[in-house]
């Protein structure tokens, strides 16, 4: 039987995700306000909250700035929040960040923000610790599922006690690393307490007021980077001349190297920092003392290292400063072994039991394929047969994608959308290419969840301009590639929670759209004819291709059938494979097209591409599901 996290007894150790050390570090550091937008690497927090029953308050919001926003709101009624998001949501939700920093809070506000080195999910490499300094907020970071569930705890105090909202930055390496936890007790959730009416500190429509308000920020800060020392989030460990300044998963790096590494002799000495701003100064400036040579360990781009050259110069002494502006470490991408051998000794003919053992494998490139059954290669198909039987070659006309599973639909045998920018920015981009010229149609796709999350906006404007082009939203009922989380469309959430539907035709509808359409993409001849009479219409048209997620609806119901491909008949001509790209097909031995029949949905899509009518239903010949 699975253990609960969230149930488990003080000073137990169990082993848990970072994520779902948050989790448990949340409860026991008396959140009663959970909310976020889902985002890997950062979804599993919330869905741990849900998945074992916490009981507070655990819920996905619209968007990033929206969950902030209620953070902000639950915090400074007293309550103690928690706010998740993967780092490109932080921007989303950066404007009231920078507000609450001057606003503050009364309950703690710990706002987690995961970036993604690699990238491996993620759209840009974004280096969130960046808005530490830009709003002025504190920022700590943890190196392994312990350090996130204790730090979890930690920046709850500490932003209570200084009346500042807290980062809890960390990358993909930490949140789904799994280690052992020893946990501690879980504490009474922290609920409102009071709130009373401050115009100085909440309303920012006074300039006067700002100002003040900046000096009492500064104030905090100081006492913040004072407060923290009594929490020992930064360290020394060994001596030696050789120092190195390491954080987050660059520590785990540094401990694994020096750990396998045999015969080298030298020592190092490891400052291990938690708190990464404000810029722990009065630490280093006592820890670096004696060295000659600091190398700066952390992936993405030189934070801590720019700091240290900067505060350098007011420590008195000086040492050699190694890292990425020195060009001894890359600016992209995630740390690793190799990339550390170099540069902690420094070329010395060392031996390495890590290195030595690891053989290099080859795997050959595949692009991620849409999962078999999904509807959203369907509406992609009907789009762009919609665009061909109105006359268009598929080449002339621009598809403008966005943040989603269907941003798969890029990948060959599709090869369907032109971009996909940032949330929401299907249509509004869409929108400006028409602005500047272009003469011909243009298609913007968005998904359901990205279009409550920052596609209604967009869509606004482009009725309001009278812009024409057509908007088709994917709409699969669900956040399908985070993990299956709720939209505003659900009539549940994940806790049970009832909630009111918010139907995104009545929203359409609403905004003026010249014409809405909703439609199968299962009925594949109904959305090639969608497409092709809307496309070349005036005003702004919108189709609503509606299908549930297949993996979610086999899930939930079994899936409805399943195909075979009847050997005999085929020619191996590879037609379904060519127009569909389903990963549940494949070409066998023989050089024909069979079905891993376990994963197969049972759209038919395959089948009606088969010239021989070799793929059939699985019953049809006498099998059973």
């Amino acid at each position: 039987m699975e253990m609960n996290p969230l149930k488990a007894k003080d000073g137990e150790k169990i082993a848990l995700m970072g994520n779902e050390a948050i989790a448990r570090g949340a409860l026991e550091g008396g959140v009663w306000i959970a909310v976020g937008y889902p985002g890997t690497p950062s979804s599993e927090v919330i869905m741990t909250l849900q998945e074992f029953g916490a009981e507070i308050y655990a819920e996905w919001a619209v968007n990033e700035k929206v969950a902030l926003e209620i953070g902000i709101g639950a915090s400074i009624g007293g309550a103690r929040s928690l706010v998740t998001m993967k780092g490109p949501g932080l921007n989303i939700a950066s404007d009231p960040l920078l507000s609450a920093s001057y606003s503050g809070v009364d309950g703690g506000l710990l706002i987690l923000v995961a970036d993604d080195p690699g990238p491996i999910t993620t759209q840009t490499e974004q280096d969130s610790r960046w808005y530490g300094p830009l709003a002025k907020l504190p920022l700590i970071s943890p190196s392994n599922p312990q350090e996130a569930k204790d730090y979890t705890v930690i920046g709850l105090e500490l932003s209570e006690r200084v009346q500042l909202p807290v980062i809890l930055r960390t990358t993909t390496r930490v949140n789904h690393a799994i280690g052992e936890v020893v946990l501690g007790k879980i504490s009474e959730p922290r609920k409102f307490r009071s709130f009373k009416k401050d115009p100085q500190r909440f309303i920012r429509a006074g300039m006067t007021w700002n100002l003040e308000r900046h000096r009492w920020l500064n104030e905090r800060l100081v006492e913040f980077e004072k407060l923290a020392e009594s929490f020992s989030l930064n360290r020394v460990e060994g001596n030696g001349e050789k120092c190195i300044i390491t954080e987050g998963i660059g520590y785990q790096y540094v401990k694994e190297f020096l750990l396998n590494k045999i015969e080298s002799g030298e020592k190092f000495r490891i400052l291990k920092l938690g708190l990464l701003y404000p810029f722990p100064r009065d630490f280093l400036r006592k820890a670096l003392r004696g060295c000659k040579e600091t190398i700066v360990v952390e992936e993405l781009d030189p934070f801590l290292e720019t700091f240290l050259r900067s505060e350098l110069l007011t420590f008195g002494f000086s040492t050699r400063i190694i890292g990425k502006d020195s060009g001894h470490l890359p600016k992209e991408g995630e740390l690793d072994l190799e990339k550390l051998r170099n540069l902690l000794l420094g070329g010395q003919n060392v031996k390495d039991r890590s290195l030595d053992s690891a053989v290099p494998i080859e795997v050959p490139p595949r692009p991620p394929p849409l999962c078999p059954g999904c509807p959203h290669r369907n509406s992609y198909l009907g789009i762009l047969g919609g665009i061909a039987r109105a006359g268009f070659s598929r080449k002339d006309i621009p598809i403008f994608g966005d943040i989603g599973c269907y941003a798969l639909s890029a990948y060959p045998p599709l090869s369907a959308i032109w971009t996909e920018h940032s949330m929401g920015a299907s249509i509004s981009m869409a929108m400006g290419l028409k602005l500047s010229g272009f003469e011909k149609p243009v298609v913007a796709t968005i998904g359901d969840s990205t279009f409550f999350h920052t596609g209604i906006q967009p869509l606004i404007e482009a009725v309001n301009k009278r812009v024409d082009m057509l908007v088709v939203i994917l709409d699969n009922q669900v956040v399908a590639m985070t993990g299956h989380q709720a939209t505003p469309s659900w009539t549940k959430t994940e806790t049970g929670r009832d909630v009111k539907e918010v139907k995104i035709e009545e929203i359409v509808q609403g905004i003026g759209v010249d014409e809405l359409k909703i439609v199968d993409p299962y009925d594949l001849d109904s959305m090639v004819k969608a497409v092709a009479d809307s496309i070349n219409k005036r005003g702004v048209k919108v189709i609503i291709s509606r299908a549930p997620c297949a993996i979610l609806e086999a899930r939930r119901k079994g899936r409805p059938a399943y195909y075979t491909v009847i050997e005999d008949k085929c020619t191996g001509c590879l037609a379904c494979l060519r127009a569909t790209g389903c990963p549940a097909l494949y070409v066998n031995e023989k050089g024909k097209v069979s079905i891993f029949e376990e994963d197969c949905y049972g759209c038919a899509l395959c089948a009606r591409y088969c010239p021989t009518k070799a793929i059939v239903r699985g019953d049809s010949v006498g099998k059973k599901d």
